[in-house]
């Protein structure tokens, strides 16, 4: 799974929500637009090969907005799954939100 396969699937409207990211999207007051456009001009930051069903991964990108966002995802039977949604929190991660603080 790469950045660019899952742009692709994103442009193509390829995508998955689960019940979880929906949920969390309300909570959050984060609109399906500001996903996608994060996953646009996003970058991976970590990788989980080992999540069940499918490998996933998380996405830092920016919304339309300017704020950081993540994104947990992953790819199976040729879908975009959404997992969760979240604003990262400057206390758990360093200044440019690529990694956890004390790690």
């Amino acid at each position: 799974m790469d950045i660019g396969e899952i742009q692709q699937l994103c442009e193509s409207g390829i995508i998955r929500w689960t019940d979880h990211a929906i949920k969390r999207l309300i909570k959050r007051g984060i609109t399906r637009s500001d996903v996608i456009y994060a996953l646009s001009n996003g970058e991976i930051i970590e990788r989980y090969p080992d999540d069940y069903p499918y490998p996933s991964c998380l996405v830092l990108g920016v919304t339309a907005n300017s704020r950081y966002l993540h994104v947990v995802c992953g790819i199976g039977n040729g879908e975009l799954w959404i997992i969760s949604v979240y604003y990262p929190a400057p206390e758990r991660w360093a200044d440019d939100f690529r990694m956890r603080r004390g790690l």
